[in-house]
């Protein structure tokens, strides 16, 4: 029986992230979803009404209250089941949390990149912003391809999680970029677990 709602739109990267956790966690069935679709021009009345910010995932609990940012919301829902938690407690932690938040780096800024070549028009887009945008992917990528391989590879946690959406993403929305020829190592890993169930499952169509 559903006890929470979740707002989402399928397509983002940043609600893909819990889903992924409720279907590596078994909680698929606690959560009723709620679509909304939104832009930064174009809030949702069902998100900004608990959400002043009116970004989503947004999490409605029994309660009524409501938990806004990803982070959050995957903090919570690790909370409520029995199994191995997904973000590790101990001095583990913090590395896999700042590993969770550079994957996000990667999310937002490939997620300003579309907002600019899709919805800003063409005569106000300002080249030089979208490559520092892309650069912020580049070193990003880069990192995890020299330093993290074997850490990420380690268990599927918040930090290969987030990792596992922001590739996701980038193949949905920024395929241009073709990360797979310089990041053979991430290219690898990212086969191997876009094959688990939950990414499956998760798929944007």
């Amino acid at each position: 029986m559903s006890t929470m709602t979740l707002f989402h739109s399928p397509a983002s990267p940043f609600v893909r992230k819990v889903m992924v956790l409720l279907h590596e966690t078994g909680q698929t069935d606690r959560v009723a979803l709620h679509e909304v679709q939104l832009t930064p021009v174009a809030p949702s009345a069902a998100v900004v009404a608990d959400n002043p910010a009116g970004k989503i995932p947004a999490l409605r609990l029994a309660d009524g209250s409501v938990l806004h940012d990803s982070r959050v919301i995957l903090d919570y829902l690790d909370n409520q089941h029995v199994g191995e938690p997904l973000i590790p407690a101990g001095s583990a932690r913090w590395r896999r949390l700042t590993l969770a938040s550079l994957a996000d780096a990667i999310l937002d800024a490939a997620v300003l990149l579309r907002y600019e070549t899709f919805l800003r028009p063409e005569d106000k887009r300002w080249d030089a912003w979208t490559a520092g945008q892309q650069d912020k992917i580049e070193r990003a990528l880069a990192y995890f391809e020299r330093d993290c391989l074997a850490e990420i590879d380690s268990r599927f946690d918040v930090a290969a999680i987030g990792l596992a959406c922001a590739l996701g993403y980038l193949d949905l929305r920024q395929p241009q970029l073709g990360w797979r020829e310089r990041f053979p190592g991430l290219a690898g890993w990212y086969a191997d677990v876009a094959q688990r169930p939950s990414m499956q499952a998760t798929q944007p169509k």
